[in-house]
């Protein structure tokens, strides 16, 4: 099961290419099922619909971004389940898409790593629930990935490149945050990421702290300062952001008062994501998230004339393996100082980590959804060191295991007909995924 090199390891653009039409494939296919809203689209489908009519506001928990790009689908479609869902399969492909590109450039190009980073993110099933369901975390892993892209081309970018890479990350970190709040926080992360590389950096060439933020004179992001690339963060992923709150100013009932009612509009989101809510079934704490001890039935209803479920739910083989690419990651620093799986699982790491400290009082699975796709990239970076070291070829039974585990859910992730009302219990493995 070894692959074989070809002209396509030196084709990026093609291999792209035939991913992009795979994954949309696998997302779009039967989305129309279920036919019905189902979970949270309860409240995003509606607060699209509101947007398309400018009628008033709708679910201000959240900034405007994701309902406004489920509401062009529906524009486009219409009011169906097409419709709501055609956006979130887009963005589901340029998840995997994302994931393929920072592999590509994080490895420099070892194609390997890179394909197999993509197929464990299209047999994430995570993943695959989220692109094919009206949410808004799909649209979030997807402008944050590509924000990660881009500031990662940057940093071995020509001094022509660097600035309008560096800024086109930043737009779409400023992208990710319109979306969900959840992004913020890794916009910070990423500055604190520059400034350690330019302070290792300037160590290593022994030069005066200073340089470290004032030079532009440096190796990685060339031309380009500490200090002008972290002002430049903020001063575009912010305009970006209020920017996609233009539809307020448009409300027929006269909810936006101007710049005004907008800082107040994000002041009713700040209540929101902090109020005190009651006890949900679905709800669990962020430590349980890494184990998959409480998925969420989007739905099991009756519906086309069938039984049908939707289990969001990872693949324990990438979920559960990937808890132990992150320990070997860690192992491997300490052994050998590879700086690539430790990036990888320290941002795995502060994904989890952050829930435990922002003053939410639910949680729920699918808030995992960044820290999942985060071990599709860890694990074929891990397993790539570890060829390096010793073992060869792992990567292709790792990937069929994975394939197999997708193929053994499917039927609970993509509303497939069931036999009856108890088929749901073939899949349990655990009392609480019931």
């Amino acid at each position: 099961m070894r692959l074989r090199p070809s002209a396509l390891a030196t084709r990026p653009g093609l291999v792209a290419l035939l991913l992009g039409l795979a994954a949309q494939l696998l997302f779009t296919l039967h989305i129309d099922q279920p036919g019905q809203i189902m979970f949270d689209e309860v409240h995003y489908v509606p607060a699209a619909k509101s947007l398309i009519e400018l009628s008033s506001p709708r679910n201000t928990e959240h900034p405007l971004l994701g309902k406004e790009l489920i509401g062009a689908g529906m524009d486009l479609l219409g009011d169906n389940p097409f419709g709501w869902r055609l956006m979130p399969t887009l963005a589901g492909t340029a998840t995997v898409l994302g994931i393929f590109a920072f592999l590509w450039i994080l490895m420099r190009g070892r194609m390997r790593v890179a394909v197999t980073g993509a197929v464990l993110a299209m047999l994430d099933q995570s993943l695959f629930v989220q692109a094919r369901t009206a949410m808004l975390d799909v649209f979030l892993g997807a402008f944050l990935l590509w924000g990660m892209v881009f500031l990662l081309w940057a940093m071995h970018g020509t001094r022509g490149q660097v600035r309008w890479r560096w800024c086109a990350g930043a737009a779409l970190l400023g992208l990710a945050t319109a979306v969900k709040w959840a992004a913020a926080p890794y916009i910070a992360v990423f500055g604190l990421a520059l400034i350690a590389v330019r302070l290792r950096d300037t160590r290593r060439a022994r030069r005066p702290i200073a340089a470290a933020f004032f030079s532009g004179d440096q190796p990685h992001w060339q031309g380009l300062s500490t200090l002008a690339a972290l002002v430049l963060l903020g001063a575009i992923s912010i305009p970006v952001y209020f920017a996609t709150f233009a539809p307020t100013f448009f409300y027929l009932t006269g909810a936006t008062d101007g710049l005004r009612g907008l800082l107040h509009l994000q002041r009713e989101m700040y209540a929101a994501q902090t109020q005190v809510l009651p006890h949900h079934n679905y709800q669990s704490e962020w430590w349980s998230w890494p184990l998959m001890l409480r998925p969420i039935w989007f739905f099991y209803e009756w519906d086309h004339g069938a039984q049908r479920g939707v289990l969001l739910i990872g693949n324990p083989v990438i979920m559960w393996g990937g808890l132990i690419a992150v320990l070997a990651s860690y192992v491997l620093w300490f052994r050998t100082k590879a700086w690539r799986p430790l990036a990888l699982a320290l941002l795995w790491t502060f994904s989890v980590a952050i829930f435990a400290i922002i003053p939410k009082s639910l949680g729920f699975y699918y808030y995992y959804h960044l820290s999942a796709l985060f071990l599709c990239m860890l694990l074929p970076v891990t397993f790539h060191q570890f060829d390096r070291l010793r073992a060869k070829g792992w990567e292709e039974w790792y990937l069929a295991l994975a394939l197999v585990c997708f193929g053994y859910f499917y039927p609970i992730l993509s509303a497939a007909p069931l036999h009856d009302t108890q088929s749901y219990t073939y899949w349990m493995w655990l009392p609480s995924w019931r």
